[in-house]
């Protein structure tokens, strides 16, 4: 637990807040030349503070008067975040380093401030959660209030308390280049605690792993990390080998990696970003596992490509959307402003009608987002069918212990499913 940990946890919430930075890029670049157990704590405390940074505030402003110096209030949201929510943290430990980093970052007058708040937070222990479920599982109202029109009060709650839980790592064998046993076998002895997937078959559950990337098993191609849900939409879409399919918004690449697997490596597979850098990623990821079938295109989804039309066998439209299924992994996605997301369905259908020309009569299109949002997920979905009657919505029969009800337009939930929140539909063109 040393210093260098939290001044990199630090330095990642600073970058969040003054540059708008996302989390995980923050992060990495702090974290690159800390050992395991200096980076795991750095990435623990930055998350932490994220996923709380409501109620953090809320304890900070019982006990401080005035107005704080931004870089003292993400010092005292990482001090308050170590006496409230870690149990190997010393509390003289958390104060004395917060005490510490306001006279290196901040300056030495703010450090009696910080000192003094802290040990009025110490001696008024233990502080009773507040009754509000937007504070306590920090949930801008907003957001809040949107999750109960969606879902109602109980569910809602139930709901933002999962986003503050820690998410199951999910790896996806490569069964173009090993068996399940023989991966959880390698994984095993490199010190990782290994499990089963419940229900998703050559898929496992993992813990202890350290950065993933530092594995044997990772840099042999063996494995790649994949969320239950993401996982579960390619397997909708009823992929074989031989066939002609599009990833139309691929990065980073996951769906296309389980497409190529369905496929046994067998066929033809595009995956399209307009970001160059993000499909360099996807040809890294994709020699990595030994896939040969995926070529990578620069094109906008929202564009027509009139070569492709009634081309394909199936289409992956994993469009863009609000995130809000995946707040567990991006706490940061919580504090983004919803009125950016109102244009999204606009975007979403017009994607959807694009893909919609590619599909051959007979194949699929499947779409999927990782939002919980009737107004992203259903409600363009059938927009979607009352604009394009040659298209139908099929069912989708889910894995029989997943407790994942059948249908044709799927949400999961964090709160229900364990999963990422994800939203699910296949349609089928008709012959």
């Amino acid at each position: 637990m040393a210093a260098s940990a939290r001044d990199a946890a630090l330095l990642a919430l600073i970058d969040c807040r003054k540059g708008g930075a996302w989390a995980d890029g923050a992060l990495k670049e702090r974290l690159s030349d800390m050992d395991r157990r200096d980076a795991a704590l750095a990435s623990r405390l930055c998350y932490g503070v994220l996923q709380n940074r409501i109620l953090l505030d809320y304890r900070i402003d019982a006990f401080a008067r005035g107005k704080l110096q931004p870089v003292v209030r993400d010092i005292l949201r990482l001090a308050v975040y170590q006496l409230e929510f870690t149990d190997k943290i010393p509390a003289s430990a958390a104060v004395n380093e917060a005490v510490e980093q306001t006279k290196r970052f901040a300056n030495p007058t703010a450090a009696r401030l910080v000192n003094g708040v802290l040990r009025a937070i110490l001696r008024a222990q233990p502080l009773e959660l507040p009754r509000d479920p937007a504070i306590r599982y920090s949930h801008p109202q907003a957001l809040a209030q949107l999750f109960a029109q969606e879902f109602g009060q109980e569910k809602a709650e139930r709901l933002m308390r999962s986003d503050n839980e820690t998410p199951d790592t999910v790896l996806q064998v490569n069964t173009l280049r090993a068996e399940a046993a023989q991966v959880r076998d390698a994984l095993t002895e490199a010190g990782a605690r290994v499990k089963p997937h419940p229900y998703l078959p050559d898929c496992l559950i993992v813990s202890g792993t350290g950065n993933l990337e530092q594995l044997s098993a990772y840099r042999e191609g063996l494995f790649y990390a994949q969320d239950t849900a993401a996982n579960l939409a390619v397997r909708a879409a009823g992929l074989q080998p031989g066939m002609c399919v599009l990833d139309c918004c691929a990065a980073p690449g996951g769906k296309s990696f389980a497409a190529a697997i369905a496929m046994q490596n067998r066929g033809e597979l595009i995956s399209c970003d307009i970001h160059p850098h993000k499909l360099k990623l996807i040809e890294h990821g994709a020699a990595r596992l030994g896939i040969s079938i995926l070529q990578t295109r620069l094109q906008n989804a929202a564009e027509r490509v009139p070569e492709w039309r009634e081309a394909m066998d199936a289409v992956l439209a994993d469009v863009p959307c609000s995130g809000l299924g995946v707040i567990r992994k991006k706490p940061d996605i919580r504090y983004k402003p919803l009125a950016e997301t109102e244009r999204l369905p606009a975007l979403q259908s017009a994607i959807l009608a694009h893909q919609a020309d590619y599909v051959r009569h007979g194949g699929v299109l499947l779409y999927s987002t990782c939002t919980v949002l009737r107004r992203e997920n259903e409600a363009v979905a059938e927009e979607f069918l009352r604009t394009h009657p040659d298209f139908t919505a099929e069912t989708v029969e889910f894995p029989a212990n997943s407790g994942i009800s059948s249908g044709a337009m799927t949400t999961l939930l964090p709160c229900d499913h364990g999963t990422d929140g994800f939203f699910i539909c296949k349609f089928r063109r008709k012959p």
